[in-house]
């Protein structure tokens, strides 16, 4: 399979004049400098602004989410804000509004907040950030989000599979490989959610993995609620394992030692780390297929298109498939 040529683009229309125009609409007066961040989802920009800090500048991908949905990551954020919970909220102007649109795009203008990568393999960091994720997780289960989705076996693992067979993404010589491995996967998961019982589903951040974690002096700080919606609690807490099976086991029993200073836990969510895990590389893979027409993904992910990435793809569904046959996993 090959790369497609560039087409015209949504984010074709986002220039440099019309971003910096977008951003005085706020009331913020540039200075010109501008700086792209890593972003594939998104294009996200620190702009300099006359005698002030920059700010980080986020205009959203045409489609993706409604105006809805957008205001309520928006009001999620500053929800927990206001309950001192540390995360990096969008501004709001003179009148209130943090969501934005000009020239075709929804767009919203954030502080610039330092931070590190979080050393999580300290066991008080580890705690630390439980503890947060409880917080955080009090207030998610307050009331339910309206306007963004539900993370379940439908969405995160049918809709990608159904996308990139309808598609014709995979070579063809691993279609049928695929098709039988990923129905395999489902039908497991779907059997292993039913045997969990009623699962209570919060607010959540989403996708909380180390990369949307900032960690300064005074702790953990979550940025990034782009993909935050309705799941189990369970989701905000495996991602922030890695390592052997005894590794896990430790860093899940601190985790949940600082979480439940704030907010109870279902145990039986810990049979769904694996169908979770599962799910997101279902979903991660479709994913990439969605954006493969963006000119920007075209050159930060050229692997995507060569047959090694589905051969490599589906040898970690079936090392998921041998993982969600194994014991589930118990904090140390």
């Amino acid at each position: 399979m090959s790369a497609p040529p560039s087409e015209l683009h949504p984010y074709d229309a986002l220039t440099p004049d019309l971003l910096l125009d977008a951003l005085e609409t706020t009331g913020l007066r540039c200075d010109g400098r501008l700086l792209a961040l890593n972003s594939y989802e998104n294009r996200v920009y620190q702009v300099g602004i006359e005698d002030a800090t920059p700010v980080i500048a986020k205009f959203y991908r045409p489609g993706r989410w409604s105006r809805a949905a957008l205001q309520e990551e928006h009001d999620f954020a500053w929800e927990l804000v206001e309950r001192d919970i540390p995360v990096v909220a969008p501004q709001r102007d003179v009148a209130g509004r943090s969501l934005h649109e000009h020239g075709g795009f929804a767009f919203a203008v954030y502080p610039r907040q330092g931070g590190r990568w979080p050393d999580l393999d300290q066991r008080e960091h580890r705690v630390w950030m439980g503890r947060f994720l409880g917080r955080l997780h009090a207030v998610g289960r307050t009331r339910p989000f309206s306007h963004r989705p539900t993370l379940d076996v439908h969405s995160f693992g049918q809709t990608p599979r159904d996308y990139l067979l309808d598609k014709g993404i995979l070579p063809d010589y691993l279609e049928a490989a695929y098709r039988s491995l990923v129905d395999e996967l489902l039908q497991t998961i779907t059997r292993r959610f039913a045997e969990c019982g009623p699962v209570r589903n919060i607010r959540l951040h989403g996708d909380c993995h180390p990369g949307n974690i900032l960690w300064t002096d005074n702790g953990p700080h979550f940025v990034d609620l782009d993909d935050c919606r309705m799941g189990p609690a369970v989701q905000d807490l495996w991602m922030l394992l890695s390592g052997d099976r005894e590794e896990m086991g430790l860093q899940l029993g601190a985790l949940l030692e600082g979480y439940e200073d704030f907010c109870d836990f279902d145990y039986h969510q810990l049979s769904l780390i694996e169908p979770l895990r599962t799910l997101r590389i279902i979903h991660y893979a479709g994913w990439l297929a969605s954006r493969a027409d963006d000119p920007a993904f075209q050159q930060a992910f050229p692997w995507f298109y060569g047959p090694r990435y589905w051969e490599e793809h589906i040898l970690s569904l079936r090392e998921q498939a041998a993982a969600l046959d194994e014991p589930v996993l118990s904090p140390l």
